[in-house]
């Protein structure tokens, strides 16, 4: 028999947990390692390459699988599969190795993807509120990022005394969130005792497939293709394709950017990482504060447009690039749970983690061209120039895309849940 947990109990639960899903102990001295185990900068921009394609595969079919196993049970594989990939960084040598742990990786971030987001609003409509899910998301975020920034602190000392110490501590960081995943409640819908007593949902809307065994793959594709195809998510989500896969790129210069015209020292970006996720953790927690003050449309609009004229700034001025990086980071994780809670708002109960692994595939598509893409400008100009045409591309979709239909217009502001 389904029992419930406190609900601020099970919010205490779901921000330990973000903290367990952290990359910092590596993550800072990640290219450092990859060198120094032999690979060249081809072979490591491949592996994002890799890691992007098996995003495109893998995401909607995990979300599948997540919508039928149970939300909790996908971020436990997920888990499993961080342990696995993260600790067999630290005993690969060649190439192949690192691919196959690479797809180990990008398959763990699939089961997370859709799963985790859709375990926490269901849990919250169940049991508190959904309208607190972009509050709980941010916050839950916040954790992961002050967490994370602590342990990028301790990844060059780690690394100084064993090059494969800072996987190991990452590994084994990423197991304790099994542990904090067994004590968390599965989803009403996934309770033992075989679901809630009806299939309707709390918003009066059947759930258009019954309870877990009834939902199909031709289920799934019917309600990805009938919430992504038309308003209000159509426009809003390639919106955030872009805007992320941008930064996705811009993420791939920074380091160059920081020690060749910045003039910072190697060894100080581990500090200046640890300052991104500070800066990160202090957005996403306001997240819901800045979107009640500004509004979604207010914030959707705004902090992409002021990220991207700050990234312009640098070709002229390089010493602002640090500052424009560090607000570049703290924008997207303030958008994130913004984004998220749009998404969840519209669609319905059965199928929601399919249609946030959807989501997150469209990301993937975008990176992959754009990807390439700044490459090619980077090796042709300079890093700093590549930033700024990526921010002059974005600026000229987002005006193309406001012009056809605009994103969280206040036409499609108010909340309308469909399933099918």
């Amino acid at each position: 028999m389904w029992r419930p947990q406190s609900e601020r109990t099970i919010v205490y639960k779901y921000y330990l947990y973000q903290t367990t899903v952290v990359s910092g102990f590596f993550w800072p001295i990640f290219t450092i390692f990859l060198l120094d185990r032999g690979l060249s900068y081809t072979e490591i921009t491949l592996l994002n390459s890799i890691s992007a394609a098996v995003i495109v595969v893998g995401e909607v079919p995990t979300g599948y699988v997540a919508d039928r196993i149970g939300h909790r049970n996908s971020m436990l594989a997920s888990s499993a599969l961080f342990v696995a990939s993260v600790g067999g960084f630290a005993f690969a040598h060649t190439f192949l190795e690192f691919t196959a742990l690479w797809i180990l990786w990008s398959f763990a971030n699939t089961f997370r993807s859709g799963s985790a987001d859709a375990w926490l609003y269901e849990t919250l409509r169940e049991r508190l509120d959904a309208d607190e899910y972009t509050r709980v998301r941010g916050r839950g975020t916040s954790a992961n990022q002050w967490f994370s920034a602590a342990t990028m602190l301790t990844a060059g000392g780690l690394y100084a005394v064993d090059p494969v110490l800072p996987f190991v501590a990452g590994a084994s960081l990423n197991a304790l969130g099994i542990p904090v995943l067994l004590a968390i409640p599965k989803t009403e819908r996934y309770a033992d005792d075989g679901g809630s007593e009806d299939d309707e949902s709390e918003d009066g809307i059947d759930d258009g497939a019954g309870r877990d065994g009834d939902y199909g793959v031709s289920d799934a594709i019917s309600v990805v293709r009938s919430q992504l195809s038309r308003p209000p998510l159509r426009s809003f989500v390639l919106y955030f394709a872009v805007l992320f896969g941008v930064i996705a790129v811009v993420d791939n210069f920074i380091q160059p950017i920081v020690v060749g015209e910045v003039g910072l020292s190697e060894s100080s970006l581990g500090v200046v990482y640890a300052g991104f996720a500070v800066v990160a953790a202090v957005a996403s927690q306001h997240a819901a504060r800045i979107e009640d003050a500004l509004s979604t449309r207010g914030v959707v609009v705004a902090v992409p447009l002021v990220v991207s004229l700050a990234l312009l700034v640098p070709t002229l001025f390089p010493v602002v690039a640090l500052p424009a990086f560090f607000l570049m980071k703290g924008g997207r994780e303030l958008l994130y749970p913004i984004m998220s809670g749009y998404v969840n708002d519209r669609v319905g109960t059965v199928g929601r983690a399919t249609v946030l692994s959807a989501v997150s595939l469209l990301f993937a598509l975008f990176r992959i061209p754009l990807q390439p893409l700044g490459g090619v400008v980077a090796d042709a100009t300079s890093p700093i120039t590549a930033v700024a045409a990526l921010a002059g591309l974005f600026v000229v979709a987002a005006a193309l895309l406001h012009l056809w239909e605009a994103p969280a217009s206040r036409a499609t502001e108010e909340r309308s849940v469909t399933t099918k």
